[in-house]
């Protein structure tokens, strides 16, 4: 791998002035950020509609877009939507998504905008074009005439939908992927990578179980009969259930893993990368029976193996796929990461947990992985350092050479990854400005108070960009 190096920061966290950061002129000044900053690659997380507790790792759909990172300002200057709509729809904080608003109002406010459309032809010709953004667009208008967002596909009562809301529907699908498209292509021009991420499963309540119920191990009402998850480790002691239904491996085995394929292929369209999470899944996975109370009820079970890995290599070419192979692995899991020839993810706060021989210690790093300082599941690293116990404080910072103020410790930390073999190194933009705990994005296991942190225009542009790109020049990134 070439040395590289990039920020980790969802669309949802960029700043801007209705409730989420969007794909507007604000997603191209942090591009701008980037390049300036000596940086190569942008990674962000899932870019699907976000489950209950806002996450994007369960959605109504693995193809879909999320509709709140559609740039209001350019649906105005469509004439789509006037100045008072707009006005209306400004947030109340610029530090936090707003996604109880956003479910309230956003979509009526893009109806609105989609029901203005003189000519819907490309509209209507782009969904034409995507089976399963039309399967999501149908699913989700069925849905509202069901009785909206909390009654799931097996409890539908009525079979017909509103064809305004259908319409609305693909609408916001058009034009999350036109704007989208402009990002991208700003973004390229500009020598800035752009990194997808993929949840390995779907959501139960999604128009991908929907529309392709065979592919899933669902009992005859559809349910699943056991879901995902993750045994006990680092971060919960239960281990962590999902609550996604898993895949009938052996039916999708059948096409080639056509669905999956179809999947890679479009996520390769979007991004110049893809990490693909909870790579180790497709070795072997964790299956709790859906009655349990917790994940500690789960087995492992063997998953697709090496050739689904080559089906789905096969697939996107020459776009790189992460494997995000972190949590129990095994010399099993180990084999299969290798021989897929993808790189793995190390993380910086991992190599301090007792292991003095640690893969995520620097010093361990292959060329072929990607480094985080941490991902959207650590803390900061502010945070991660003020948490550790006095010993292991002193030896991390021992180990990256920091003397001085504990506190500014984050700095070395970037360094020394940054100094690693690695060939692409990876910070969340909270460790770029040396933010504490009361920034982390998301604690896994826990439900409420997770993905709403936002960050000002103010609070990127304090960032040193020289400084970054001395760093990323001096180590050859």
């Amino acid at each position: 791998m070439e040395r590289k190096s990039g920020v980790l920061m969802h669309i949802s966290s960029l700043f801007g002035d209705y409730s989420s950061g969007s794909f507007g002129a604000e997603a191209k000044y942090f591009i701008d950020f980037l390049k300036e900053s000596g940086f190569s690659y942008w990674q962000m997380l899932p870019f699907c509609m976000v489950d209950e507790y806002n996450s994007p790792y369960k959605s109504f759909s693995a193809f879909s877009g999320n509709p709140f990172f559609i740039d209001l300002e350019t649906l105005k200057n469509k004439g789509l939507l006037t100045a008072a709509e707009l006005k209306a729809a400004e947030q109340k904080t610029p530090y936090a998504c707003e996604f109880d608003r956003l479910r309230e109002e956003r979509f009526d406010l893009l109806k609105k905008a989609a029901l203005r459309i003189k000519d819907r032809s490309a509209v209507e010709e782009f969904i034409a074009g995507n089976a399963y953004l039309e399967a999501f667009c149908r699913f989700m208008a069925l849905k509202e005439a069901n009785g909206g967002e909390d009654v799931a596909w097996n409890d539908w009562t009525v079979d017909t939908y509103d064809e305004d809301t259908y319409f609305a529907w693909k609408f916001t699908q058009y034009e999350f992927f036109t704007q989208w498209a402009e990002i991208k292509k700003y973004a390229n021009e500009r020598g800035i990578g752009l990194i997808g991420d993929i949840p390995i499963y779907v959501a139960q309540d999604s128009s991908d179980v929907w529309s392709r119920r065979e592919m899933f191990k669902l009992d005859k009402n559809g349910m699943p009969t056991h879901v995902a998850g993750c045994s006990p480790d680092y971060f919960s002691e239960d281990g962590q259930m999902w609550g996604n239904p898993l895949y009938n491996w052996a039916e999708m085995k059948k096409d080639g893993y056509a669905w999956w394929c179809d999947r890679m292929r479009h996520m390769a369209s979007m991004f110049d990368a893809v990490r693909i999470d909870h790579f180790r899944g497709f070795e072997s996975y964790w299956s709790i029976p859906a009655s349990a109370e917790t994940a500690k009820a789960g087995k492992w079970v063997k998953g697709p193996g090496m050739p689904f890995v080559k089906a789905i290599k096969k697939a996107v070419g020459d776009t790189l796929i992460i494997a995000e192979d972190l949590g129990d692995i095994t010399p099993e899991v180990y084999k299969m990461v290798k021989d897929s020839g993808l790189p793995g993810m190390r993380v910086f706060q991992f190599g301090f947990l007792g292991d003095d021989n640690s893969p995520h210690l620097p010093h361990n790093y292959p060329n072929n992985c990607v480094a985080y300082t941490g991902t959207h599941d650590n803390n900061t690293l502010l945070g991660y350092l003020w948490e550790l116990d006095d010993d292991t404080r002193e030896k991390m910072l021992c180990y990256v050479g920091h003397k001085g103020d504990w506190g500014l410790g984050w700095k070395s930390v970037i360094r020394s990854v940054l100094a690693s073999h690695a060939g692409l190194v990876v910070m969340p933009i909270q460790d770029l400005l040396g933010y504490g705990r009361d920034t982390r994005l998301n604690v896994p296991g826990k439900a409420d108070g997770n993905w709403s942190y936002r960050i000002t225009k103010e609070q990127l542009d304090s960032i040193d960009r020289e400084y970054y790109k001395k760093l990323n020049k001096m180590y050859a990134r």
